[in-house]
C-alpha cells in the first residue's frame, strides 16, 4: 500500500480524557488528527468513579461548566473509616467548588462531539492491531481492516497499553502495581439524594471510604453522588486479591452491606455495574513516554495520583502537553524522540510529575506496612472514638490510661518503632 493514502499529521489512539484533550488541542492548532476508539462511541468502554478537576478541564475546555453534562457541583470530601459495625466520618465542606461528578459515557461523548467540531476525524469501533515501524520509527497504525499513517502516533490506550508493550515502551505491568476497580451506578431520586447526604439539588459529595471488607489490604472504596444516582465501588490491587482468594464483587457487596452504608443505597435500583484497571504503581513505574513517531499518554503512561484519587486531571493535561510538543514537532518537521523528549520535559515542569514524584515512595511503604497502617491503626481510631463518646461511670482518666497503654501491648514495641520509622521516612520524601 503507498504510504500516502491514509495519511495524516498525527493519530491518537483512544477517545479517553487523554486522548480527547490531546486530538482537540492539535485541531484547534490547525493540524490534522485523527482520533481511533475501539468502542461504539467515545465514552462506552470508559469507566472511573465519577469526578473531574474543574481547573484542568478548563485548561482543554475553557468553557465547560456553561454546557458540558454535569451531575453535580462537590461540596463536601469524606473521609469513611469502618470498623466491623462502626464508623468515624471526617468530613470537610466548602462552598465553592474545584470538582463535578460525572458519567463517563455522557461526558465523553460531548468531549468527542467538542472535538469533532474542532476538525478532529474520528474513528470509532475501530480496534488498533499494532504500530507500523520502518526504520525504527513509528510512522502509523494497523488495525483490523485498514492501516493508517502519520508524522506521530499518540497513544492514549489504556492501562495495558499493548500497544507501547509491542514497542518496548512498557514492561508487563506486576500485580502489586494494578488495582482492580468495580463499581456500581445505583438509582435513586434526587429528593432521597439530598436528604441522605445532606445536600441541594446542585451540590454532590464525595466519599472516600477505609477499612470495612478492605481492612489490611491496599485497597480503598468511593461513593460520589450524581444527579439521580449514587456511584458506589472500591479497589484493590490485584496482588492481594489473588492471595486473598477475594472476589471483587462480593467485597462489594459486603461494603454495601455495612451499617454505615446501607442506609445510603437502601431501596436504590442497579443501574450499572463495571470493572476497570487502575495504575498504581506510581511515580517509579511510569514507563518511557517517547521515541521516534510515538508518545504516550494518560493511563497508558500509568499518570495517576493514588493518594489523591486523581486520574482524569492528569490524563488531560499529559494529552494537552503531549498535542503542544506535536505541534512544534510538525512545525519544525522533526518526529525523532529527540524532538519528542520535549514531551516529558513539559511533564516534569508540569503538576502531573511533580505531585507524583512527591509520593514516589508512598507505595514502597504502604506495601511494607499495610497491616499496620491499613488495619491495627484503622481500628485503633474507631476504639479511640468509641472510647471518647462513650460513658460508663468509669472516670475517663481510667479509660485514657487504659487506651494508651493498648496501644503498646496490643503491638510489639519494634514493630511500633517500624511504624513511626516509616511515617517519618515517607514525611521525609514528601516534604524535602
Amino acid at each position: 500500500m503507498n504510504k500516502t493514502e491514509n495519511k495524516t499529521e498525527v493519530i491518537v489512539v483512544g477517545a479517553g480524557p487523554a486522548g480527547i484533550a490531546c486530538a482537540i488541542t492539535l485541531a484547534k492548532a490547525g493540524k490534522e488528527v485523527v482520533l481511533i476508539e475501539r468502542g461504539l462511541f467515545a465514552g462506552s468502554k470508559n469507566v472511573f468513579g465519577g469526578a473531574i478537576y474543574t481547573q484542568a478541564v478548563k485548561e482543554v475546555f475553557p468553557d465547560f461548566e456553561k454546557n458540558a453534562p454535569l451531575e453535580r457541583r462537590n461540596i463536601e470530601h469524606n473521609y469513611l473509616i469502618l470498623g466491623e459495625k462502626d464508623s468515624t466520618n471526617i468530613s470537610y465542606r466548602k462552598s465553592d467548588n474545584s470538582s463535578y461528578s460525572i458519567v463517563r459515557a455522557k461526558f465523553d461523548r460531548w468531549m468527542a462531539e467538542e472535538a469533532r467540531n474542532a476538525g478532529v476525524y474520528i474513528v470509532e469501533e475501530t480496534v488498533v492491531r499494532e504500530l507500523i515501524k520502518d526504520k525504527n520509527k513509528v510512522i502509523g497504525v494497523r488495525t483490523e481492516l485498514e492501516e493508517y499513517y502519520a508524522d506521530i502516533v499518540v497513544l492514549a490506550d489504556g492501562v495495558n497499553s499493548l500497544l507501547a508493550k509491542q514497542i518496548g515502551l512498557r514492561k508487563n505491568i506486576d500485580t502489586k502495581d494494578v488495582a482492580l476497580s468495580v463499581k456500581e451506578v445505583v438509582k435513586l431520586d434526587k429528593d432521597t439524594i439530598n436528604q441522605r447526604f445532606h445536600l441541594k439539588d446542585d451540590e454532590g459529595s464525595i466519599v472516600e471510604i477505609f477499612g470495612g471488607p478492605m481492612l489490611g489490604m491496599l485497597g480503598l472504596g468511593f461513593m460520589y453522588t450524581n444527579e439521580d444516582c449514587i456511584t458506589i465501588g472500591l479497589g484493590v490491587t490485584l496482588n492481594e486479591l489473588v492471595e486473598a482468594n477475594y472476589r471483587p464483587f462480593e467485597m462489594l457487596e459486603r461494603l454495601k452491606q455495612h451499617p454505615s452504608i446501607a442506609p445510603l443505597v437502601e431501596g436504590g435500583t442497579l443501574k450499572e455495574y463495571s470493572a476497570h484497571l487502575i495504575p498504581e504503581g506510581g511515580y517509579k513505574k511510569i514507563p518511557k513516554l517517547v521515541d521516534n513517531g510515538v508518545m504516550i499518554v494518560g493511563d497508558a503512561a500509568m499518570l495517576v495520583n493514588n493518594l489523591h484519587w486523581e486520574g482524569t486531571n492528569l490524563a488531560m493535561i499529559s494529552g494537552k502537553l503531549a498535542a503542544e510538543t506535536a505541534i512544534e514537532a510538525l512545525d519544525c518537521g522533526d518526529f525523532s524522540k529527540k524532538s519528542l523528549s520535549a514531551y516529558p520535559k513539559r511533564l516534569q515542569k508540569s503538576f502531573v510529575l511533580k505531585d507524583m514524584k512527591t509520593y514516589k515512595d508512598l507505595f514502597d511503604v504502604m506495601h511494607q506496612r499495610k497491616r499496620a497502617f491499613l488495619s491495627y491503626y484503622l481500628k485503633k481510631v474507631n476504639a479511640f472514638f468509641e472510647m471518647f463518646t462513650s460513658s460508663d461511670c468509669v472516670p475517663k482518666k481510667d479509660h485514657y490510661h487504659k487506651f494508651i497503654k493498648s496501644i503498646f501491648t496490643d503491638r510489639k514495641i519494634s514493630e511500633l518503632f517500624k511504624d513511626v520509622w516509616a511515617i517519618v521516612r515517607l514525611l521525609w520524601s514528601i516534604l524535602l
